[in-house]
C-alpha cells in the first residue's frame, strides 16, 4: 500500500495513523472513508450520495454467521457521517426481496420491505437507494456524486465516452430513477462486465468499489481523476468554456452591492408563499456561467442529477436587469422583476399541470429558489440558511456539470416528466413529511446591537435556540466575535457596530442582507449606563447617552425599516429601554431622559409604520446585575449611593424590592423579547415590564 498519493483534481485526505487507529473495525472504517469523501465538494455535495460496507456478524437469533451490510441510512450527509446514521441489513434477505419484486410499479412497496431485513435496530431508516448497494458483492461500495462524473453521465453520448475514457474497465447503465430495478440494473451490468472497476449512471453519477475501505476510497478518487483530467483537456483543447462571455462582471465591491440592494426585493417575491432565508454568490465559478454567451441556451434546460434539481428546482430564474441598472428606486424595479416571477410561477404551474399523476402531492411553492444576474452573481432562497447555502452549492455543481459536458460533447438534461417524478415522488413527499416542525421564529432574520455580552447577548442567544438566524453586533469587534464562536455561519454572523455612526449601521444592516437575504426583527439593545446627579452631569455625560440610546435606536430602524419596506413582509422592531423611563428617580437625569425617549420613539413608530405590519415595542428590564454589562462601570457605584448601600448590597436589594422578590437575569429580558417577535403577533406600541413588578413603573 502506498503511504502518499498525489492527485490533481481531487484532495487525497486518507490518514495512514488515524485508519491503523480504528484497526479491522470495517464499520469504523467505512465511516471514515465516507467522512474524507464528503470532505471534497468536487466528490460529492453535501447529503449527495451514499456509501456501505459489508461485515460477518453473529446473528443474535441463530447464533450463526451472518453478512451485513451497512449503508447511509435516508437523509444523511457522507461528510457528517455517524454510527446513528447507517442501516445495517441481513444482505441475503435483501436480496431475497427479489423473489417478490413485482417490476416497476412495485417499487414504492419494496422501500417498506427493506425494514423487514433489519439487523441492527438501532438503524437508521434505509434509503431507497439501498438495494443498489445490496446487489453487488463487493465488500466496500462508493456511491458518489463527483461534477467531472455527472458531466460524463449527462453527456449527449455518455456511454460512448465512457467508453472513451476507461475503455473496458467501467460499466454504464442508462438513467434509471433510484430504486429496485435500478439494483437489478447495477447487477446486470457487472454479469455483463466481469472485472470492471465501476459503474457510471446516466445522468446522475458513479459506482465504484473494492475489498478493503482504503481500496475503495483509491478506486474513487482514480476514477473521478480520470474524469476530471479528460475534462481538463478538452477545455484546453476548445480554447473557452460556455462559448465565451457576453457579459463584463463589475467590480467586486459593485457586484455587493448591488445584490445587497436588490436582495430584500427578491427575498420579498420568493417569499409569496413562504418566507425564505436568502444567500449570494459571485465565484469566479459562477460568474464564468452567468456572464456567458451560452447562458440563455443552458439555464432553462435544468439540471441532470436528481440531487441537483431537488435542491434547486427545475430551473434558474434569469432576471434581465442589466449590470448597471439604478436600483435605488425600489418601486420602478419591482415593476421590472414582478412580471419575470410571475412568469416563472405560471412556468412551474404548467410543468406541474403537465407531468402530475392521479396520486401525485399537492404542488409546491412555485417560486424559483436560484436567481441569476448576469455581471453581478447568483442568488438562492429557502427555508433556512443550511437549506439555501446548499441550494447554491448544488447550482454551483451542476454548473461544472454543463461546463464539462458541454466541453466533451454536449449537455443534456433529464426530461421534465422524469424529473417531476423523481421531485413529486410520493417516498420524496413522504420524506418531507417526517421532517420535524419548524421553530417559532424559523425563517426569520433578527439583527441584535449590543450582542457582544450581557442582555444582548442572551438576547440573540434566544433568537438562534428558536430558529433565527441572526446578526449578532457589537461596538467591540472582539466581544461580538467571542459570542459568536459557539455558532455556525448558517446559523449566526458577528458585524462590529458603532451605533452611533450612520456608515456603520448602513455595513451592519449590508452585512446581514448579503449573508441572509434581509431583515425581520430589529432589536436595539446597544447601551450604556451613567447615574449622576444634575450637578454632576456632564453635557459630555448627556450627549454620549443620547447617542447610543436614542439617535442610535432612531437610526437602526430608519435603515431596517427601508429593507423591511423593499421586502414588503411586516417584520418587528424591539428596543430595549429600561424601568427609569416610566419612574423617576435621583441621580439620574440623562439616563432616565433618554430612556424615557426611546419609549415614547417606539410608540411613534409603532403609529407609523403599523400600515407596513411593521410592529414596535418596548422590553423594560430593571435590576438585571448578574450577566449585564452595565453594572461592570461605575453604574452599580452610582446606584448605590442613590439608594443609600453598598455596592455588595444591590443584588440583594434589587431582588427583594420588586413584588415578586426574584432575580432578573438577562435570559428573562430575552423571554420578553421572544414574546413580542413570536407570541404577541397583534401588539404595537406596547411596553413590557421585566422587572419582578415594580408598581411604580406599571405603564399608565
Amino acid at each position: 500500500m502506498e503511504n502518499v498519493k498525489t492527485f490533481k483534481y481531487v484532495d487525497y485526505l486518507w490518514d495512514e495513523s488515524k485508519a491503523a487507529s480504528l484497526g479491522n473495525d470495517q464499520v469504523a472504517l467505512f465511516l471514515y472513508r465516507s467522512n474524507i469523501l464528503g470532505a471534497d465538494l468536487r466528490i460529492t455535495n453535501y447529503g449527495g450520495g451514499n456509501t456501505s460496507c459489508k461485515t460477518i456478524e453473529k446473528d443474535p437469533l441463530t447464533n450463526e454467521e451472518v453478512e451485513v451490510m451497512w449503508v447511509k441510512g435516508s437523509g444523511g450527509d457522507i461528510g457528517t457521517l455517524t454510527r446513528k446514521g447507517i442501516a445495517g441489513l441481513y444482505t441475503e434477505r435483501l436480496r431475497n426481496l427479489k423473489n417478490v419484486y413485482g417490476g416497476l410499479a412495485d417499487e414504492d412497496r419494496m422501500v417498506g420491505l427493506f425494514d423487514h431485513c433489519i439487523f441492527d435496530l438501532e438503524s437508521k431508516a434505509p434509503s431507497i437507494d439501498t438495494p443498489l448497494h445490496g446487489l453487488l458483492p463487493f465488500k466496500h461500495i462508493d456511491h458518489l456524486h463527483p461534477d467531472a462524473l455527472i458531466a460524463v453521465a449527462a453527456a449527449k453520448d455518455s456511454e460512448a465516452i465512457t467508453k472513451e475514457i476507461w475503455g473496458d474497465t467501467m460499466g454504464w447503465v442508462p438513467w434509471q430513477r433510484p430504486g429496485f430495478d435500478l439494483g437489478l440494473q447495477l447487477e446486470k451490468c457487472l454479469a455483463d462486465n466481469p472485472g470492471i472497476r465501476g459503474i457510471v449512471l446516466g445522468s446522475h453519477g458513479l459506482f465504484t468499489w473494492g475489498d478493503t475501505s482504503y481500496e475503495c476510497y483509491i478506486n474513487s478518487l482514480e476514477v473521478i481523476e480520470t474524469a476530471s483530467e479528460y475534462i481538463a483537456k478538452k477545455i484546453e483543447e476548445n480554447g473557452q468554456v460556455f462559448g465565451g462571455q457576453k457579459v463584463e462582471s463589475l467590480p467586486a465591491e459593485e457586484r455587493k452591492n448591488k445584490a445587497a440592494q436588490l436582495m430584500p426585493l427578491l427575498r420579498g417575491l420568493a417569499s409569496s408563499e413562504n418566507r425564505m432565508v436568502g444567500h449570494f454568490t459571485d465565484s469566479d465559478v459562477v460568474l464564468e456561467y452567468i456572464n456567458s454567451n451560452d447562458l440563455e441556451r443552458l439555464a432553462p434546460l435544468g439540471t441532470s442529477c436528481p440531487d441537483h434539481f431537488l435542491r434547486t428546482k427545475i430551473q434558474p430564474l434569469v432576471l434581465t436587469l442589466d449590470k448597471n441598472e439604478d436600483l435605488s428606486d425600489s418601486k420602478a424595479i419591482l415593476e421590472k422583476l414582478n412580471p419575470l416571477f410571475e412568469q416563472y410561477r405560471q412556468e412551474y404551474k404548467e410543468y406541474y399541470e403537465t407531468c402530475k399523476h392521479p396520486n401525485s402531492p399537492a404542488m409546491r411553492d412555485p417560486n424559483p429558489v436560484i436567481i441569476i444576474y448576469p455581471g453581478v452573481g447568483m442568488f438562492s432562497f429557502s427555508k433556512d440558511k443550511q437549506t439555501t447555502r446548499v441550494a447554491n452549492e448544488f447550482y454551483v455543481n451542476a454548473i461544472n456539470v454543463m461546463r464539462g459536458a458541454e466541453a466533451i460533447s454536449e449537455y443534456t438534461s433529464l426530461p421534465r416528466q422524469e424529473a417531476f417524478n423523481i421531485e413529486y415522488w410520493l417516498l420524496e413527499e413522504a420524506k418531507l413529511q417526517r421532517m420535524p416542525k419548524e421553530k417559532p421564529l424559523s425563517r426569520k432574520v433578527a439583527i441584535v446591537t449590543g450582542a457582544g455580552g450581557g442582555i444582548g447577548q442572551a438576547i440573540a442567544d434566544k433568537m438562534v435556540a428558536e430558529g433565527a438566524v441572526v446578526v449578532f453586533t457589537d461596538l467591540n469587534q472582539e466581544a461580538v466575535e467571542s459570542v459568536t464562536a459557539k455558532y455556525n455561519k448558517d446559523q449566526a454572523v458577528s458585524v462590529p457596530c458603532d451605533v452611533t455612526s450612520e456608515e456603520s449601521i448602513a455595513n451592519a444592516y449590508k452585512e446581514a442582507v448579503l449573508a441572509f437575504g434581509g431583515v425581520d426583527i430589529i432589536v436595539h439593545s446597544a447601551g450604556l449606563a451613567i447615574s449622576k446627579s444634575l450637578e454632576d452631569t456632564t453635557t459630555k455625560d448627556w450627549d454620549l447617552l443620547e447617542n447610543v440610546l436614542v439617535k442610535g435606536q432612531f437610526m437602526m430602524a430608519k435603515s431596517g425599516t427601508e429593507i423591511m419596506k423593499k421586502q414588503n413582509l411586516g417584520g418587528d422592531i424591539v428596543n430595549i429601554a429600561s424601568k427609569n423611563g416610566l419612574v423617576a428617580g435621583p441621580n439620574n437625569v440623562a439616563y432616565g431622559t433618554a430612556k424615557a425617549a426611546q419609549q415614547h420613539m417606539t410608540r411613534l413608530l409603532a403609529a407609523e409604520l403599523a400600515g407596513d405590519k411593521i410592529r414596535v415595542n418596548v422590553v423594560n428590564p430593571d435590576g438585571v446585575i448578574v450577566g449585564s454589562k452595565i453594572w461592570e462601570g461605575s453604574w452599580a457605584e452610582g446606584r448605590a449611593k442613590a439608594n443609600g448601600i453598598s455596592v455588595e448590597e444591590l443584588p440583594a436589594f434589587y431582588a427583594k424590592r420588586n413584588l415578586l422578590n426574584e432575580i432578573i437575569l438577562p435570559e428573562d429580558i430575552a423571554n420578553g423579547v421572544f414574546a413580542c417577535v413570536a407570541i404577541l403577533d397583534k401588539t404595537t406600541g406596547n411596553i413590557i415590564n421585566v422587572d419582578g413588578g415594580m408598581a411604580n413603573a406599571f405603564p399608565r
